[in-house]
C-alpha cells in the first residue's frame, strides 16, 4: 500500500478549460430588423434562384449472346421476345435511357399572399436535379430514364414585377392571379451511348446512332448545369382605388367603415406603416342577380410636407399607386386648414410623379360629424372645386353636375391657353391639373355620407372605363 501511494503522488496531470463558441449569425440582426420594422421590407426583395443540374446517362455495352446451342424454333422464338422487349422508335431504332431533366424554377401569382416578408426568411431556392441513368454498364431491357424532379414554384403576391438584378431587365408583371414566369430552366439529362469493337460499329449504328466513336464523346454522358439567377421582386398592389391623406385623416377608419378589412385604428399620426387591402361590395344598380364587379381599395400611409425629402415615412410607398385606377384624398374637415392639406397632398403626388395628377380624383372630407366640420363644409367643397380645370375630368362637366350640384362648371376654372394634354416635362401650376370629379362629406366613425361616397366611387370608375 505504501508503494501504491509513493507511485500515485508522482503522477500529475494538466487541466484543459475547453470554452464553446458560438458562430455568429449575421441573419438575426436582420431578422430582428425584420419584425420590428416590417413596414420597410414588405414590397421589396432580392432573391437567388437555381435550377437543377441535369442527370447523367450511362455508357453501356452490348450484351453477350449465349453459348448454349438450341433448338432452331426456340432460337427464333427467343430472338422475337428480345426484339420487341427493348423500346424502340417507329422506325426501329433503339431507344436508349437518358438522365433526368433537372427541376425548372417557376414564380407564380398567388392571392393568399400579401407581402414579400416570407421571401426574406429565404432568399435562396434551388431546385432538385435530374436523377442517374441507374446501370450496370449492360444493355438491357430493364433500363429507365432518369428521375425527373418536380418544378419548383415559389409564390408571390399578386402585382409583384419581376426584373433581374443585374442589368435590370424586366422579365414579367405578374399582375393578375395565377400569372407565372419561368426564371430559371433545369440542365437537360445527359445521352446514353453503346460502346461496342470497331468492328461492330458500322453494324451496330444501324441499329442506334448513339454509338461512341472515341473517349471524347463520354462528354455527352454528362447533364447539363443548371442556371443560376439572381432577382429582384418590387411589389406594386393591384387596386382600383387608392386613399391618399395626411396622418389622421380617417384613411384607416374610412376602409374599415366600407370594408371588411380591419387595419390599426389608433389616435396617433403614421399607426399605418403598410398599404391595408379591402374589397367593396357589388354595385346594388345591377340588381340581385346581375353581374356586379368588386373594386378593390387600398390604404396608404400617411403623406406629410416635405416626404419627398424623406420626411415622416417618405414617398417610396406612392409606388403602389401606379396601378390604381382612382385616387380618393381624405381630408380632415375639422384641421386647421383643410385646403391647404388638399394642396400639399398634390404637390406631394407631384413631386413623385406628374401623372398622378392626370388621374381622376375626388375628395372626402371626413369627420363632419364634428360641429366645426359641419358648418364649413360647403366653403371648402366650393373652394376645392376651384383648383384644377375640367377639361380631362373623366365624364366632363355632367360627371361634376351630377357628383358636387355644380352647374355649367361653375366655380371650376378651366386652364387659360393651356391644352390638357401638354408635356409632364413642362411645369404645371395645380390649377392647370383636373379638377377633383367629387367632393363628398361623410363621417367614418358614425357612418355619415358612405352611401354618397360609395355612389361617387362607382360614377367615377364607370367613366374610367368608359373613356378607356
Amino acid at each position: 500500500m505504501k508503494a501504491g501511494k509513493d507511485v500515485g503522488t508522482c503522477i500529475q496531470g494538466h487541466v484543459i478549460q475547453c470554452i464553446l463558441t458560438k458562430v455568429k449569425d449575421s441573419s438575426i440582426p436582420f431578422l430582428h430588423n425584420l419584425e420590428r420594422e416590417p413596414h420597410k421590407y414588405f414590397d421589396h426583395v432580392v432573391i437567388t434562384v437555381r435550377s437543377g443540374d441535369g442527370g447523367h446517362g450511362a455508357v453501356l455495352s452490348m450484351p453477350r449472346p449465349r453459348m448454349q446451342v438450341k433448338s432452331p424454333w426456340r432460337k427464333k422464338k427467343e430472338k422475337e421476345k428480345r426484339k420487341g422487349s427493348y423500346r424502340r422508335d417507329p422506325d426501329g431504332s433503339l431507344i436508349l435511357p437518358m438522365g433526368g431533366h433537372g427541376g425548372d424554377v417557376v414564380l407564380y401569382a398567388d392571392e393568399s399572399k400579401d407581402s414579400l416578408l416570407e421571401l426574406h426568411q429565404v432568399r435562396r431556392y434551388n431546385a432538385k436535379r435530374g436523377g442517374n441513368v441507374d446501370a450496370m454498364g449492360v444493355l438491357s431491357p430493364m433500363l429507365h430514364d432518369g428521375f425527373i424532379p418536380p418544378t419548383l414554384r415559389i409564390p408571390v403576391p399578386v402585382g409583384t414585377v419581376v426584373k433581374r438584378k443585374r442589368g435590370g431587365k424586366l422579365l414579367a408583371d405578374l399582375a393578375h392571379p395565377g400569372d407565372q414566369i419561368l426564371v430559371a430552366k433545369g440542365g437537360r439529362g445527359g445521352i446514353s451511348l453503346v460502346e461496342t469493337s470497331q468492328s461492330n460499329r458500322s453494324q451496330l449504328r444501324a441499329v442506334n446512332a448513339n454509338v461512341m466513336r472515341d473517349k471524347s464523346d463520354k462528354v455527352m454522358v454528362f447533364g447539363q448545369q443548371g442556371e443560376e439567377v439572381t432577382l429582384e421582386l418590387i411589389l406594386r398592389i393591384v387596386a382600383d382605388v387608392g386613399l391618399v391623406g395626411l396622418p389622421n385623416a380617417g384613411k384607416s377608419s374610412l376602409l374599415a367603415s366600407v370594408t371588411l378589412a380591419k387595419p390599426e385604428i389608433a389616435n396617433y399620426p403614421f399607426t399605418t406603416l403598410m398599404p391595408n387591402l379591402g374589397c367593396l361590395d357589388g354595385d346594388p344598380d345591377f340588381g340581385i342577380w346581375g353581374f356586379s364587379s368588386r373594386p378593390t381599395l387600398a390604404d396608404l400611409p400617411g403623406l406629410i410636407k416635405g416626404a419627398h425629402l424623406g420626411k415622416g415615412l417618405g414617398r417610396t410607398f406612392l409606388r403602389h399607386l401606379r396601378r390604381t385606377r382612382l385616387l380618393v384624398h381624405v381630408v380632415d374637415a375639422s384641421a386647421d386648414d383643410p385646403v391647404q392639406d388638399y394642396r400639399t397632398l398634390r404637390e406631394e403626388l407631384c413631386m413623385y410623379n406628374p401623372n398622378y395628377l392626370e388621374r381622376p380624383h375626388m375628395v372626402v372630407l371626413n369627420k363632419l360629424d364634428l360641429p366645426e366640420a359641419k358648418e364649413r363644409f360647403d366653403s371648402l367643397s366650393k373652394e376645392m372645386q376651384q383648383i384644377g380645370s375640367l377639361e380631362n375630368v373623366p365624364g366632363g362637366v355632367h360627371m361634376l353636375v351630377e357628383g358636387n350640384d355644380c352647374e355649367d362648371g361653375e366655380g371650376c376654372i378651366n386652364s387659360e391657353g393651356e391644352s390638357a394634354t401638354t408635356s409632364l416635362k413642362q411645369e404645371k401650376m395645380m390649377e392647370e391639373y383636373p379638377c377633383p370629379v367629387a367632393v363628398v362629406g361623410i363621417s367614418a366613425l358614425k357612418g355619415i355620407g358612405i352611401v354618397d361616397m360609395l355612389k361617387q366611387i362607382r360614377l367615377a370608375l364607370k367613366a374610367c372605363e368608359t373613356k378607356q
